[in-house]
């Protein structure tokens, strides 16, 4: 992990704003009527923006102690399951709900509050330190069976002057529903016709039976499986950097779409969000990954909140919308004192708008 995963979180993430913010602390004014007292809030799902959000509940509710937060990484198919059930007041995922759950499931909110990424890592012994160049054609060929061993020609070809090894590779996969399943499968989908037209993409797909594949659950499973796995390779979102690294995982290069093979870092992420934004749409439900653009990393994705429009009460209501208010500010939940830790960029300013205006709308 040397070059980003080992100093990103000591470097400062450039914001997209149009201009740069001063941070006022982490209190600030409370954004519209005062929360009612002792309002207990759930939120669960993608287990990517749990640490993020073990950073911001405990500032938050220290500076307002009318409101608890309970913070669960269940991973996003159960946090979008629960915010839609009533359970969790906020569902948090790596995907946005597609047209059919939004059918079923009128009123319900997908609200970004960050910027994020996600890695491919393998354990290769050796060649950990080597940031290999794979894409999304071989990636696919590994996680359907038809690429079997690190030295197959079509890996060989993307890393020429590397000795691989003739070794099984083990693929490692989610078994939970996970947003990060979903914007890789959908890496696979966009670059891949072949992947597209068999398994396609979603928070849980039927992975082909691969001999000595393996699931795991959470990103905490998938980096513990991948450093217990010799020549594994798995798919793990950036906030778990400091875990990819003590585990001494190798970072792929992954190939984008014009072609080039990039690392994800502030420029390389802010570079594939900024291709991206203008085409956001009012409801924020887009994708993010594959973006055009030479410098343009190919996984990335707005971390969403999946909240249901109207809550149970009144109190519960102006909870969740200050609370969210807060994590979008980029004074507050969205500055880089909390955002760089995690290595995630803030949201634009387009994007805080539309987010802003959501969230408002919560009642």
């Amino acid at each position: 992990m040397k070059k980003y995963l080992s100093k990103l979180g000591s470097k400062p993430i450039a914001c997209l704003c149009a201009a740069a913010v001063t941070l006022l602390g982490v209190a600030g004014p409370m954004m519209g009527a005062q929360a009612a007292d002792k309002v207990s809030l759930l939120e669960t799902g993608s287990t990517l923006l749990y640490p993020l959000f073990n950073l911001w509940v405990p500032d938050y509710t220290r500076a307002h102690p009318d409101v608890r937060i309970t913070t669960q990484g269940t991973g996003s198919g159960t946090g979008i399951a629960q915010a839609i059930a009533g359970i969790a007041q906020i569902g948090a995922s790596d995907a946005y709900m597609s047209d059919g759950q939004m059918k079923q499931s009128p009123g319900i909110l997908n609200i970004p509050l960050a910027i994020s990424a996600q890695t491919v890592n393998y354990n290769i012994p050796g060649l950990n330190g080597t940031h290999l160049k794979l894409n999304g054609p071989v990636l696919a060929g590994i996680y359907s069976g038809h690429i079997r061993y690190w030295n197959d020609a079509a890996i060989r070809k993307l890393n020429p002057g590397v000795k691989l090894p003739h070794q099984v590779i083990i693929p490692i996969h989610r078994t939970d529903g996970s947003g990060d399943t979903f914007i890789f499968s959908q890496y696979l989908s966009f670059s891949t016709p072949v992947w597209n037209n068999s398994v396609g993409y979603g928070t849980s797909i039927s992975w082909p039976a691969v001999r000595g594949g393996i699931g795991a659950i959470g990103n905490p499973g998938m980096v513990q499986a991948s450093q217990q796995n010799p020549y594994s390779i798995a798919y793990i979102g950036v906030s778990f950097h400091a875990e990819i690294a003590k585990a001494g995982l190798g970072t792929a290069r992954l190939e984008n779409r014009a072609g080039r093979f990039l690392l994800p870092n502030p420029h390389t992420v802010s570079a594939a969000a900024a291709e991206l934004v203008g085409k956001t749409p009012a409801d924020e439900r887009i994708s993010l990954i594959f973006a055009p653009g030479e410098a343009s990393y190919p996984i990335i994705n707005y971390e969403y909140a999946i909240v249901n429009q109207r809550q149970e009460n009144a109190g519960v209501a102006t909870a969740v919308r200050e609370f969210l208010l807060w994590t979008v500010d980029h004074r507050y939940g969205n500055a880089p004192k909390y955002l760089n830790q995690v290595n995630f960029i803030p949201l634009p300013e387009r994007i805080s708008e539309l987010s802003i205006k959501q969230i408002k709308s919560i009642h």
